[in-house]
């Protein structure tokens, strides 16, 4: 996946990290989001589902289009109790975004 060196750097610096067992990153949702617009794709679609309106979000979906190469990213996450934090599905054009 080209043009993707945000992301390659997320996990050089350690704020994105491969979760084995869940298949999936742990990674702060706004943190990724911020690096796939900053690869050029543009927010079309956000939702996030809390349990009630007073609550956090428990999880949500991200997708962004990019104008200029037609790629599609998507983003799902959901807030994990144990071990606590968020897991990052992340999808480009078909493709998930795997630790290599």
């Amino acid at each position: 996946m080209h043009g993707l060196d945000c992301v390659n750097a997320l996990r050089e610096q350690g704020k994105m990290m491969w979760v084995e067992p869940a298949r999936g990153w742990n990674v702060e949702p706004d943190v990724i989001l911020t690096a796939l617009a900053s690869a050029g794709f543009e927010e079309y679609k956000r939702e996030v589902a809390r349990s009630r309106r007073d609550r956090a979000a428990t999880g949500g979906v991200w997708e962004g289009l990019n104008p200029q190469t037609g790629s599609v990213a998507s983003a799902i996450w959901v807030d994990r109790r144990d071990p606590p934090g968020p897991v990052v599905f992340i999808d480009i054009d078909g493709e998930l975004l795997r630790d290599v």
